[in-house]
């Protein structure tokens, strides 16, 4: 409970100094960032002051692997704002309603995660392979060059706007307006379900993932709740880097394939099987280490991808006729 107030606290201290709709700087995005690192550090710090250390490792994996599956939700976001055509000064808005309700919504995925754990052990077979299904499928799409360049609303959002309606421009800070006797959503209220509900298609793969870390709802939830309470500052921080972040898909596919065998390892163990179980410092090192390589070989490759651009433009600026260049008539008649 307390940690819930305190939460609670921070969130509407944030929501308080943000009430104004403006532009977000980056330097405003990058203190930001930085506060919210620091106090996820600071509470894992304090698990293993006040708890075990056991409950800190097992948080600073889940954190970690919850930030770096949220970072691939900026691709998203970003198509959501567009596609909806969000001002600028609006957007931080969006994205703190936004980000609430998509931790409302986790908090109910990771309720009902822990009540199935708690019954009925062998799902975690169903989650290992789920993951690694995923794992999979996010090496073929990175392969295939797949890159979404719409954004398609869900059916839950589609049916919330065919019964209240939508207004056809923003009415600043309002959620709803009156037109024509009738209460209905501004494109605001639409955005804002649109980023919170998107996120529960994320949520899919994440929550059964940090589940493969830790098996205790309290630690999968203040993950999850550190994680995604940072992703709005990450959001205007690195929302023109995302593109550079090519290998990003790679390095996912590999956190998630080992998540997915150490809960099917976990599974077997649980079932009697004499097998090894991963423990969580070998987790946190792979997850870390993973991220630090991903990162890196995608900056390497986006620069290098750059470098070969402009040597491209630079030949076909080169080796073409110039403007002064033009070719004498044949059929003209000479003196």
């Amino acid at each position: 409970m307390l940690t819930i107030l305190g939460l609670s606290a921070l969130i509407g201290a944030d929501f308080f100094i943000g009430r104004k709709p403006h532009d977000v700087s980056i330097k405003e995005a990058g203190i930001w960032t930085i506060v919210w690192i620091v106090l996820a550090v600071l509470f894992g710090i304090g698990l293993a002051v006040f708890g075990t250390s056991q409950a800190s490792g097992e948080f600073f994996a889940g954190f970690i692997t919850e930030k770096s599956l949220s970072v691939d939700n900026l691709f998203v976001f970003v198509l959501i704002m567009a596609k909806f055509s969000v001002p600028s000064h609006l957007q931080q808005r969006v994205l703190l309603i936004g980000v609430l309700i998509a931790l409302v919504l986790r908090a109910i995925f990771i309720a009902a995660g822990a009540a199935i754990i708690a019954n009925f052990s062998w799902v975690f077979y169903i989650f290992g392979a789920f993951l690694i299904y995923t794992a999979w499928k996010l090496v073929q799409e990175a392969r295939a060059g797949d890159e979404e360049d719409d954004w398609e609303e869900n059916r839950l959002l589609k049916s919330v706007e065919k019964k209240f309606g939508v207004a056809d421009q923003y009415h600043g800070t309002k959620l709803f307006i009156q037109k024509n006797g009738k209460r209905i959503m501004t494109p605001l209220m639409v955005v804002m379900l649109a980023i919170g509900t998107t996120d529960v298609l994320f949520a899919l793969d994440s929550i059964p993932a940090i589940f493969g870390l830790t098996q205790d709802p309290y630690i999968v939830f203040t993950a999850n709740a550190f994680a995604l309470m940072g992703l709005r500052q990450l959001y205007f921080l690195i929302g023109g880097l995302l593109k550079k972040l090519v290998h990003l898909s790679y390095g996912l596919s590999v956190i998630l394939g080992f998540i997915g065998v150490k809960l099917v390892l976990h599974a077997l163990h649980e079932s009697g099987v004499s097998v090894p179980e991963i423990s969580i410092p070998f987790s946190l090192s792979v997850i870390g280490g993973v991220l630090v390589i991903t990162t890196i070989t995608s900056l390497i490759a986006s620069k290098k991808q750059a470098q070969r651009e402009a040597a491209e433009a630079a030949e076909s600026g080169d080796g073409g006729e110039g403007p002064g260049d033009t070719p004498k008539d044949k059929d003209s008649v000479e003196a």
